[in-house]
């Protein structure tokens, strides 16, 4: 295991499960704030100062003569008063403290344990790791904010794809953790077998519909063919030809990210259902429970994205549909934990 010292299990539980709550949140409100579309509201990078808000009504101008400068006040919302962009602001403002607050809580904690030479070796080095790409993850922010600041209205999907996948990377990676952790174990994600293969498959096919979905986001795919279960009378949207879906665009093409995002959830929940006729034919009893919340997650997820869909993109739904993401993320990994050896 890569606990070294017992009596530090309760506190090492604690300090990870903490963490996890912090960055569901993070990952939540990140989805809010782009919902609102207000992660475009603060136009500067400012690591200490930006700590905290403006106090005055000199410092709310001063923030918000920054945000008239921007294309997405000039071309979408010029008529936006002050008490308006106010609540924007805010959207984002608690998205990066979440993000600074986390950072923290990872580092003052792993420090002690480090003095006290509470984890393996092997352990630490995972953590040091985790503790880069969490830098990483600020700068990611930025950089991806930085693309709607010249020319455009919205952030490039491609890096909001980045920036969710490297969250959902660190959320993966302490939840496994702390898994290991609380149940005295040594286990690897990346440790394939005949039993589990499938399965952790299905987590990286997961992962690569959490990218999808982001390119749906950022390109505003759900804005366009808000109908199930056709795209407006056709299977396939009318508004790309068929024989360049393997073209260097096939990213850019708002219509056609959101033929790829339906269709891999039919996927994934059609591959469940093989992995569930296999456990239930080799009599898996042991996975029987991680595997029907695997079940009902996806059920919920595909259901709330048509509802979100055909509803016009209803704020509640979408982010109900984003809650779930995650819950379905969760039961993969325990789904993938109980499928692995020690």
């Amino acid at each position: 295991m890569f606990l070294e010292k017992k009596e530090y299990l309760k506190p090492a539980a604690y300090w990870l499960f903490s963490l996890l709550l912090i960055l569901f949140i993070i990952i939540l409100l990140g989805g809010l704030t782009r919902l609102t579309d207000s992660g475009l509201s603060i136009t500067r990078w400012e690591v200490i100062t930006g700590i905290f808000p403006p106090f005055t009504l000199e410092g709310w101008n001063k923030v918000f003569d920054l945000y008239r400068e921007i294309p997405q006040y000039r071309l979408i919302n010029q008529n936006i008063t002050l008490e308006e962009f106010k609540i924007i602001y805010y959207w984002e403002y608690f998205h990066r403290l979440l993000g600074r607050i986390f950072g923290l809580l990872f580092l003052i904690p792993f420090l002690y344990f480090l003095f006290k030479k509470v984890f393996s070796k092997e352990f630490n080095f995972k953590l040091l790791i985790l503790f880069i790409l969490i830098l990483l993850q600020g700068f990611i922010g930025w950089y991806m904010v930085q693309s709607g600041l010249v020319k455009n209205t919205t952030v490039s999907h491609f890096r909001l794809a980045i920036h969710l996948n490297i969250a959902f990377i660190l959320f993966i990676s302490i939840f496994w953790y702390f898994l290991n952790i609380v149940k005295s174990s040594k286990k690897y994600f990346f440790s394939f077998s005949n039993e589990n293969f499938f399965i952790k498959l299905f987590v990286i096919l997961l992962f690569f519909q959490v990218t999808l979905g982001a390119f749906t986001s950022g390109l505003d795919a759900g804005q366009i063919y808000q109908t199930w279960p056709s795209m407006n009378n056709k299977f396939f949207p009318d508004d790309f030809e068929l024989n360049n879906i393997l073209s260097k665009d096939i990213f850019y093409e708002p219509s056609l990210v959101q033929f790829l995002h339906r269709n891999m959830a039919y996927i994934l929940l059609i591959y469940v259902f093989g992995i569930s006729v296999h456990v239930l034919l080799n009599k898996k009893k042991y996975l029987y429970k991680s595997l029907s919340f695997v079940l009902i997650m996806i059920f919920i997820q595909i259901l709330l994205g048509i509802f979100t869909l055909i509803s016009g993109l209803n704020m509640l739904l979408a982010s109900l549909h984003q809650l779930s993401t995650g819950i379905l993320l969760i039961s993969s990994i325990i789904f993938s934990y109980n499928s692995s050896k020690k």
